[in-house]
């Protein structure tokens, strides 16, 4: 609603004093005779159409120029304002015209391009997060909130560090203006940068997250597939040699205690060329038939194999089975590789004296392999998933490695971390529908 200006409201008791005033004139001249009569009359006439002039010339474009305001005020860009009739006036209303459509143009313009923008961030392969000044999510696209294995909606005006998972927390912990590249108990390596940006004067922080895992994945089979199969030439042939060496030396020497030292040194090199063939082995694991299992009684079957394992180390393996059928795809000869790995890994975590649950979910399908053990400290946490680390003393690195191999083939989710009730889990989660 626009306001009348000030000067018309003036203008309405001038209009009446005037009229009063020739009334009174011509009430006075009447009485005085015909002549003064029509000069009070001419007064009044006179006085009306200067009246008129001055509302034409003043008050009008006054009024106009003022609903002009108004129009600015209430951002009411596609009205436009009427000339008026008179040449300077009008030059105001032509100028105001042309500054009310080029914000409209504009207004229109930075409306597509932040609806382009909302588009591209959202479908951006990056995470996007954006925090308010209290450090809350003020808005996540797609992909920050599949890395953060959460609901955009359920995470949004959340602190960081109430996200659960591990990338949360690391984010919500990677000082202003960092970049961070971080490998997760989930084998996933992500690139983290905290940036910011000015708004209206205030600095607002950002947070960009950049998935590697298939990258640095792929760049780290290819190295050390080369490295293993040029020690497994050398190594292998080394010990082909020397093995047909000391098999001729064996048969020229008759001294016991010589040959007993070639038979040692013989032993030896056998316990090389397996030692090397087991690493060769691992970038020879084959791409992975998926058929129908039902997972209950896939690792229900496999309990009195897995009980084996571990019964020297009296550690007890129990299996808690889903409510429900739990129907996915796998391979079964590589995913039982896997549940034996996981359970000797488990084990030999343990020592002595301990226990191991196998518990399978139905919805998603999956099953988390759990031991009672020491736990896993921050700093290997970071760890466990590059290639041939171990965290024991006689350990390869090579259980993991092809447990990880194995599952990503499967295109399977999964973690390994200990939980704050002292527990440590290895989570697996099928995507794949029977």
């Amino acid at each position: 609603m626009t306001r009348r200006p000030a000067l018309s409201w003036m203008l309405a008791p001038v209009a009446l004093c005037i009229i009063g005033a020739s009334v009174w004139l011509i009430l006075l001249a009447g009485k005085s005779g015909p002549a003064q009569f029509y000069i009070a009359q001419g007064i009044l006439l006179l006085s009306l159409l200067l009246l008129w002039i001055f509302r034409q010339q003043v008050v009008k474009p006054i009024a106009t120029i003022a609903n002009g305001m108004n129009l600015l005020r209430e951002q009411d860009f596609s009205s436009r304002l009427a000339p008026v009739g008179q040449s300077d006036a009008d030059t105001i209303v032509r100028m105001f015209n042309e500054m009310m459509d080029r914000l409209k143009r504009e207004r229109l313009h930075i409306r597509e391009q932040n609806h382009f923008l909302d588009l591209l961030i959202d479908e951006s392969p990056m995470g996007v997060i954006v925090l308010g000044e209290d450090g809350r999510i003020t808005m996540l696209n797609r992909a920050a909130a599949t890395f953060l294995g959460t609901e955009a909606a359920a995470a949004r005006l959340l602190p960081l560090d109430e996200v659960p998972g591990p990338l949360a927390h690391e984010l919500a912990h990677l000082p202003q203006g960092h970049t961070r590249t971080l490998r997760l108990s989930n084998s996933m390596i992500y690139r983290c940068a905290r940036l910011s940006y000015m708004d209206q004067g205030f600095r607002h922080p950002f947070l960009l997250v950049e998935r590697l895992t298939d990258e640095v994945m792929r760049a780290e089979r290819t190295a050390y597939e080369k490295v293993i199969r040029m020690m497994a030439h050398e190594v292998n042939n080394s010990m082909a040699g020397i093995g047909s060496i000391l098999d001729t030396a064996s048969y020229c020497i008759d001294d016991a205690e010589i040959s007993d030292a070639i038979s040692t040194c013989r032993r030896r090199c056998l316990s090389m060329s397996e030692f090397i063939t087991s690493f060769a082995d691992v970038v020879k694991i084959p791409l992975p038939t998926l058929t129908p299992i039902e997972l209950n009684s896939f690792l229900q079957g496999s309990q009195k194999l897995l009980e084996s394992i571990c019964a020297t180390r009296r550690i007890s393996v129990d299996i808690v089975p889903a409510s429900e059928p739990a129907h996915t795809k796998a391979d079964p000869v590589l995913m039982e590789q896997v549940v034996i790995n996981l359970v000797k890994n488990a084990a030999e975590s343990i020592g002595t004296d301990g226990a191991i649950t196998i518990r399978i979910s139905s919805a998603p399908a999956g099953f988390s392999v759990e031991d009672n053990g020491p736990g896993i400290d921050e700093a290997t946490q970071q760890k466990i998933f590059t290639p041939f680390f171990s965290s024991k003393a006689s350990g390869r690195g090579l259980g993991l490695l092809f447990v990880s191999d194995v599952l990503n083939k499967h295109r399977c989710g999964f973690s390994l971390r200990t939980y704050p009730d002292g527990i440590t889990r290895f989570c697996v989660s099928f995507p794949h529908k029977p």
